[in-house]
């Protein structure tokens, strides 16, 4: 069975910013599941660049994930988020509520920002290095 799950702007950074050995966290996701990330994300990574080549670094990260953007119907859903959640910095209200729209769990470092949003799937990056197989990765993070 194949898994989705959203890839978090800080996954991508790892990659970007990462040494051979071992694997980077968005290897070791691609392996194990078919990855998303959110047009949010993007913009971020994005605001980060401060020269052509890392921009370049980021299209070409980017082009392995497929982009999930925003639906306007549910627009109501995600101002709720926002005023509901006013812990959160706001791209990371909005990629909580695609993640939740699409059903899809978030791969993340920062698992603390998103706790307090109910009906996320968190997964905690670590546990990629962890566990082997999607299922038990999966299961591991209901469990949490």
């Amino acid at each position: 069975m194949l898994y989705k799950v959203v890839i978090h702007t800080d996954i991508v950074l790892d990659y970007l910013t990462h040494e051979d050995e071992p694997p980077s966290l968005l290897r070791l996701a691609h392996r194990t599941f078919f990855c998303y990330t959110t047009v949010f994300n993007a913009i971020e990574l994005f605001s980060l660049a401060e020269t052509p080549r890392e921009r370049q670094a980021i299209e070409d990260s980017l082009a392995s994930l497929k982009v999930l953007g925003l639906n306007a119907k549910n627009a109501m859903k995600y101002g709720e988020l926002l005023s509901d959640n006013d812990h959160l910095r706001r791209y990371n209200a909005l990629i909580a509520g695609l993640c939740l729209e699409s059903k899809l769990p978030l791969i993340t470092t920062r698992t603390d920002e998103f706790k307090k949003v109910k009906h996320l799937h968190i997964i905690p990056a670590g546990f990629l290095r962890k566990y082997k197989t999607a299922e038990e990765i999966l299961k591991a993070s209901r469990k949490r």
